[in-house]
């Protein structure tokens, strides 16, 4: 029996309400470990040695300073490490500038969406991949931005880059729109050729979550 790769997990909170229900939430998947929970930079500095850790839960505002830059503070120390920023706050402007800084691209998740469990495994899991995930709750108040390449895309084709970036998979995809998992491949290599992306599957699915962050706009009010 082959058994299941573990993703580790390291969460930087102060509320110690909800970095206890993140540590409960995460621990009770088989797939995921928590190593780490602790509530500021100073504790995280400490713990977050390079190679103890796969995915980087950070909080933006910390009492003793922000995630952002703790989040490029680890990964200069271990570019391997996956960073998901969270916040209570509309912080969407200040996450797409960091991405020209991260050795890896970096996902975000506002403190509303991880109460979902669905939503914050799947992130987490999709992060660790190596993938880019974006709030599903902004995400589905994004619109597309007059004379960008995503304004291009078909609203069939707009709506699979949507779910793409909310970390769905290609399946996980085709159930939620009620299509064959073909259609949804069909539909990103539309996507990728549109918005004139290269290279392999993996980087693609990444460059499209980025052009979309890039070409839409968005609002945090309901």
């Amino acid at each position: 029996m082959v058994a299941t790769p573990v993703t580790r997990v390291g969460i930087v909170e102060d509320e110690s309400l909800v970095r206890g229900m993140l540590e409960q939430t995460l621990s009770a998947e088989e797939s995921l470990r928590v190593v780490h929970a602790v509530p500021g930079v100073a504790e995280a500095r400490l713990v977050f040695a390079p190679g103890t850790c796969d995915v980087a839960l950070l909080d933006v505002n910390l009492p003793d300073g922000n995630g952002v830059a703790l989040g490029l503070a680890l990964q200069r120390a271990d570019p391997d490490l996956a960073v998901m920023l969270l916040s209570g706050e509309d912080v969407m402007g200040l996450f797409t500038s960091v991405q020209d800084q991260a050795t890896r691209p970096w996902s975000y998740l506002s403190k509303r969406s991880t109460f979902a469990r669905d939503v914050l495994v799947r992130a987490v899991a999709a992060t660790a991949r190596g993938e880019v995930v974006l709030d599903p709750y902004l995400v589905r108040r994004s619109t597309p931005r007059a004379g960008t390449s995503v304004a291009g895309l078909t609203p069939a084709q707009f709506g699979v880059l949507r779910l793409v970036a909310e970390g769905l998979s290609n399946q996980a995809a085709a159930d939620r729109l009620g299509i064959s998992e073909r259609s949804v491949e069909s539909h990103l290599k539309a996507i990728y050729q549109r918005l004139g992306i290269d290279g392999g599957d993996h980087n693609r699915r990444v460059a499209a979550v980025l052009a979309f962050l890039d070409g839409t706009g968005r609002s945090w009010r309901t």
